[in-house]
């Protein structure tokens, strides 16, 4: 019987896996980038001290974010599995494998509601090529849109089916021809409008004040809650716990320097939400709008603007691009979690996995869509689907894959794979003193942290 831990393990058949170094990154670093760092983050700086709370979360994502996700890459690539058989192959006969089970779950429940929102986009992005936020229009008419909108029956169902048609059709075509080559093209493309934006921004009169919301560091601002926040972002951000990084890790070739990679993606993740706090707080402040918007921001305040500014209706355009980009390169990680585990776990092809995957995706999304107008009034527990599955996915199901992939990396796997892993079996070097805070930092660290989020997530 070979050793599951062994890096050189046979596998039963040829699978799928990243060309480059560039392509692992960009593939990463979409998954990362998302619809939540076109608001939430800019919203969190401004509200927390500004730099402070830059600062404070840098030291979150090194300590905390980075640890778990080459947890996850170690697992991943030391497995060659999805993220269920990942768990069985490296502790054959254990309960270990429920974990990878509950991410793909994780998966299921998080693309349910965001291929909703993606739609959403979808949407926005058809009214912005007719130019239909410069014709006037002011933030309460916006509002009412937006509402109306997303309450309605057919139309938010026919984009949440489009949403995801979009992102099955990149999965289909494989990890190295469907993900990476889609990531090479469209993350590059995704920051490159991001800049334009926020170049536009930075010139418009009054941005001064949205730099200094965003960049002056207000130390008086901070309190518990602001590394709550901070904590929370550098987990969430970086779509910890949720499978992805070990699916993806599992496509990564034993040349690569996890740490390196690791690292890369938390930085691209953190540039794009403060390129994209340039690109949104400049704009928001110079017209005398208030940041606290939330999501709001993306549907309602932003095309506010696009209807005053000069060129409004291009800028717009570009806007609701990169917001769809940002939304399908998150979307096609979430779907590759679940394609991989029904093409490994069941022994499909991967056409027929996508499209099973797609249909219960469908259905799911229906319920989400449909719980914002006349599926209103049912719910579970107090929340409708939207609400619950949102609830369900970041407040239980990542936190737990997270404290999972730790405990497991840390306190199962232990130094001498860790080693292995990062050393790629003794090809790379690292310091000692590197490795021992590493693995202080997986099994005592991260643990806790996580357990921080946990308790004030459900208290």
């Amino acid at each position: 019987m070979k050793d599951a831990n062994s890096p050189h393990a046979a596998h039963e058949h040829q699978r799928d896996s990243f060309g480059s170094s560039f392509g692992v990154l960009v593939a990463l670093a979409g998954s990362a980038v998302g619809l939540g760092n076109l608001w939430r983050f800019p919203y969190l700086v401004g509200e927390n001290g500004g730099a402070a709370f830059i600062l404070i979360y840098l030291g979150f994502v090194l300590l905390v974010g980075v640890p778990i996700m080459m947890s996850e890459f170690i697992i991943g690539r030391r497995s060659q599995a999805n993220a269920r058989g990942a768990f069985k192959k490296l502790a054959p006969g254990s309960l270990w494998f429920v974990s990878g089970t509950l991410a793909v779950l994780c998966c299921l429940l998080i693309l349910s509601f965001y291929s909703v929102v993606g739609g959403w986009g979808i949407e926005y992005l058809f009214k912005a090529f007719r130019f239909d936020f410069t014709r006037g229009g002011d933030s309460a008419g916006l509002s009412t849109l937006f509402s109306d909108f997303a309450s309605s029956t057919w139309r938010p169902l026919v984009c949440h089916t489009v949403f995801l048609l979009l992102s099955g059709l990149i999965v289909i075509l494989g990890v190295k021809n469907g993900i990476e080559k889609f990531s090479k093209v469209m993350m590059p493309v995704l920051f490159l409008i991001i800049i334009v934006i926020a170049i536009r921004s930075l010139t418009l009169p009054g941005a001064g004040a949205g730099i200094d919301y965003l960049f002056h560091p207000d130390w008086s601002k901070v309190t518990a809650n602001t590394y709550l926040a901070a904590l929370g972002q550098a987990f969430f951000s970086l779509s910890l716990g949720s499978g992805m990084v070990i699916t993806y890790g599992s496509y990564v070739s034993k040349k690569e320097n996890i740490t390196a990679i690791s690292a890369k993606t938390a930085a691209a993740d953190t540039l794009f939400a403060l390129i994209a706090g340039c690109a949104i707080m400049p704009a928001v402040f110079a017209f005398g709008i208030s940041p606290g918007e939330g999501p709001g921001l993306v549907f309602i305040t932003l095309p506010h603007i696009f209807s005053q500014l000069p060129l409004g209706g291009f800028i717009a355009i570009l806007f609701f691009v990169a917001l769809l980009l940002a939304a399908l390169t998150s979307s096609i990680s979430l779907l590759e979690v679940i394609a991989a585990f029904c093409i490994e776990e069941f022994k499909m092809k991967r056409f027929w996995a996508v499209v099973l995957t797609l249909f219960v995706l469908w259905v799911l999304g229906c319920l989400c869509s449909l719980s914002q107008g006349v599926l209103a009034d049912w719910k579970i527990f107090g929340r409708n689907f939207f609400d619950l599955f949102d609830f369900l996915s970041a407040n239980v199901l990542m936190l737990l894959g997270g404290l999972v992939a730790v405990v497991f990396v840390g306190w199962k796997l232990g130094r001498t794979v860790i080693h292995d892993e990062l050393t790629n079996s003794g090809t790379l070097k690292i310091p000692v003193w590197l490795l021992d805070t590493l693995l202080f930092l997986i099994r005592f660290l991260a643990p806790a942290a996580i357990a921080v989020i946990a308790i004030f997530q459900w208290v």
